[in-house]
């Protein structure tokens, strides 16, 4: 049974989020206040100035755009700011709201407190990015026991299940908003992460931006509509919801007719599979590459993956399967859900954390997903020939925790100090790569070459970096942990901003039922025309009455037939 403290597993995605515990021996998924297990990674601030989150705050995208915001995981450790109702948001913030949602359905469901989580992140997410999501976890009031890689985490979640002694796993993570590729090698209980490559700017968004632009070219440009490039924009998020409609439809069928009402006008478009999947070549050529580096990095060859595991819900689309299945000669393994699959292996790390006896015989080891150095020059007789280099520390796919060393020396005459500045990423140049931080190291003065610094870099699993330098001369020592980042909230930022979000009211969950669906209602009435809108309109005004006669067995029933009602008319529900 559950303790006083659960720990939680979470998959923070960008479409969809998702918790679950391990107990009793086994992963159990947290339901939310709707009774799913998946909660939509959207944000929607009320008209009231609470904050609703998950399924309204999804359909309100296309009914309140000024006032709602999803997809922000991409913008994880940018500094980037999303407006809402005036007010300003990071995404960190936005995702905190969205984990409190899920710790609190935890918490309703397990009948304890949960103050500490993993979370998982893809694998080539940056470590600003992980530092983000950390902070998120804080302001959501969670101790972030864990940073677990994503595919790593469907990995695990397919290998507890798995009787195979020896077995090499690759893992395609086709999430909302990034693509992640994993090698796992299973050998007696151990799970050992050999490779991981991956592609940030690449997800199922993506895939239904395809939809986007083919619907713009087709009807949308001529009949007025609005630059796909304006984020505000009313239609866009009333486009989305068409193109993801479209995409889940293609999943399925062959043929699908994109509908989208503007001005009193319902624009269509006609597309089919076929002609989804041509416009969609390019996001498929792009799939390709990770895939390639991380079995080149794993020194395998294809025929060498004995499973072949899928995540993320983009994965279900035909396309991305049956390449897939070409590129390893084999088909994915169809015994877990690629919506669920992350979350669930989330949870078997949380039991590893908490020390669960039923895990006592696993052990789990990760790799680093980026290159980490320092930037050197080259010199001859204390004259700098060529500066700007990446030497590397740490390389990509080295077993983590890791520690690596190197001896560093002054480039020219009598200098006073070194600065050791840290970079991460694969390019030859310091300018292609990321900047982390930098550590200033005085130094006797003394000819160009003749004080050596041993400089140690020390990685752990949740992408905690340490930089110590020694001066061998003097026993100086030294050190910094990289966590401060430029557009990563600081210590006493995450304070701050944890202080101004606790007064923020959150709409209370025993309504979250009734506004779910009157958020479907209007999202509905804005996409409908004549007879069906004014339908909607009379079964909205007429619930809304109903919830001012503040009858809990009256208003449970209209709610039940309204949205029976709407189940009836609305076949876009995803």
């Amino acid at each position: 049974m559950a303790g006083l403290n659960t720990i939680i597993g979470i998959d923070l995605g960008t479409t969809n989020s998702l918790g679950a515990v391990w107990r009793d021996g086994g992963v159990t998924l947290v339901p939310n206040a709707l009774g799913a297990v998946l909660t939509p990674s959207a944000v929607s601030v009320a008209d009231d100035g609470s904050t609703l989150v998950g399924q309204a705050a999804r359909d309100r995208l296309s009914t309140r755009p000024d006032r709602s915001a999803a997809s922000f995981k991409r913008a994880m450790g940018t500094g980037h700011v999303f407006e809402l109702a005036g007010r300003a948001f990071r995404a960190e913030e936005l995702s905190a709201l969205v984990l409190r949602s899920l710790k609190e359905d935890a918490e309703r469901f397990l009948g304890v407190p949960v103050e500490e989580a993993v979370i998982t992140v893809p694998a080539y997410f940056s470590n600003a990015q992980r530092r983000a999501t950390e902070a998120a976890g804080q302001l959501a009031g969670l101790r972030v026991r864990r940073l677990l890689n994503e595919p790593t985490a469907a990995a695990m979640a397919y290998g507890l299940h798995s009787d195979a002694a020896e077995e090499r796993i690759l893992v395609l993570d086709l999430g909302g908003g990034t693509f992640d590729v994993s090698i796992l090698e299973v050998f007696e209980g151990v799970m050992e992460v050999r490779a991981t490559a991956g592609d940030n700017r690449l997800g199922g968004d993506d895939f239904s931006g395809v939809l986007m632009e083919g619907f713009m070219a087709a009807v949308g440009a001529a009949a007025g509509l609005a630059s796909l490039h304006d984020e505000r924009g009313e239609v866009r998020g009333t486009l989305r919801r068409a193109a993801e409609v479209a995409k889940r439809a293609l999943t399925a069928g062959h043929e699908h007719e994109m509908v989208l009402v503007h001005r009193g006008q319902a624009l269509s478009w006609p597309v089919t599979r076929d002609g989804f999947e041509l416009r969609a070549q390019p996001l498929l050529a792009r799939l390709r590459a990770p895939v390639e580096r991380a079995i080149r990095d794993a020194r395998l060859r294809p025929d060498q993956i004995s499973h072949l595991v899928l995540a993320g819900g983009a994965t279900r689309m035909p396309m991305v399967r049956r390449l897939a299945a070409q590129l390893f000669d084999r088909f994915p393994v169809a015994s877990v859900d690629p919506d669920e699959v992350v979350a669930r292996g989330a949870a078997v790390q949380a039991g590893l954390v908490a020390e669960d006896a039923a895990l006592s015989d696993r052990v789990m080891t990760d790799v680093a997903p980026f290159t980490l150095g320092v930037e050197v020059s080259r010199s001859r007789d204390g004259k700098v020939l060529l500066d700007g280099l990446f030497s590397p520390l740490i390389e990509r796919n080295t077993v983590i925790p890791a520690s690596r060393s190197t001896t560093l020396t002054a480039t020219g005459d009598y200098q006073k100090r070194i600065v050791l500045k840290v970079y991460q990423g694969e390019g030859r140049l310091v300018r292609d790569n990321i900047y982390l931080g930098e550590l200033a190291v005085p130094i006797p003065p003394d000819k160009a070459g003749k004080q050596p610094v041993e400089v140690r870099f020390t990685y752990d699993s949740s992408g905690l970096l340490e930089v110590d330098a020694l001066v061998r001369s003097t026993g100086l020592r030294r050190s910094v942990v990289i966590e401060n980042q430029p557009g990563v909230l600081g210590a006493d930022e995450i304070a701050a901003r944890l202080r101004k979000l606790a007064p923020l009211k959150v709409n209370p969950r025993e309504q979250a039922e009734n506004v779910a669906v009157i958020a479907r209602a209007e999202r509905l009435y804005g996409e409908r025309l004549a007879e069906e809108r004014e339908a909607v309109a009379a079964a909205l005004d007429q619930f809304l009455l109903l919830l001012d006669r503040q009858d809990p067995a009256a208003i449970e029933a209209g709610r039940a037939g309204l949205s029976a009602w709407l189940d009836g008319i609305d076949t876009s529900v995803f």
